[in-house]
């Protein structure tokens, strides 16, 4: 039998580096006007939804109004034609 000798040459192993590289970036300030935007539409939406609400309630008022004096303009006919017949009775039983 035959002895043999196997050499291997090993490089020494590089040692690995990693850089983590990391970056803060400002507010550019667009962003903080694109908010600004946004509420102002929001708030003018708000008090256009509620001026529209108090119109609606007002007019909802009115009508209410006006009906009651209708109600109350019949009432008055009814009253007069009812004085009227009465009259009336009244006339033919002399």
């Amino acid at each position: 039998m035959d002895e043999r000798i196997v050499e291997t040459e090993r490089r020494p192993e590089t040692p690995t580096h990693t850089t983590t590289v990391i970056r803060e970036r400002g507010s550019s300030g667009g962003t903080g006007i694109v908010m600004a935007l946004v509420l102002l539409v929001a708030v003018v939406g708000g008090l256009y939804l509620f001026s529209r609400q108090n119109e609606s309630e007002a007019l909802r008022d009115n009508a209410v109004a006006n009906a009651a004096n209708d109600v109350g303009k019949a009432a008055d006919k009814v009253g007069d034609a009812a004085q009227d017949a009465a009259s009336n009775l009244g006339s033919k039983d002399k």
